[in-house]
């Protein structure tokens, strides 16, 4: 089927995506330190919401949402890794 990625926290999947994948029951996971990560795991698709940096991945197909385990594990690991990581750019002032 297929993966489909929105990098906008306004972006969404279409009508037809909805209408055609996120039907029925569905689970809902929450994931993070502050539960910013959000898995909503239907019959046949999964919808990744990472509130943190605004992407939203779907996942479609029985083989293709196989792979939202990896994805969220990923997404973890990012979050983790830039809380350890000060910013390094700083403003003029020195703050």
């Amino acid at each position: 089927m297929g993966i489909f990625r929105y990098d906008n926290k306004y972006a969404a999947p279409t009508k037809e995506q909805r209408a055609r994948y996120m039907q029925g029951e569905c689970e809902e996971h929450t994931f993070g330190k502050d539960g910013e990560i959000l898995l909503i795991l239907y019959d046949e698709a999964a919808y990744l919401k990472d509130d943190k940096e605004g992407v939203r991945i779907l996942f479609t197909g029985v083989h293709d949402k196989k792979k939202v385990q990896d994805e969220v594990s990923r997404l973890i690991e990012e979050h983790e890794q830039r809380e350890k990581t000060p910013d390094e750019f700083r403003n003029g002032n020195g703050q």
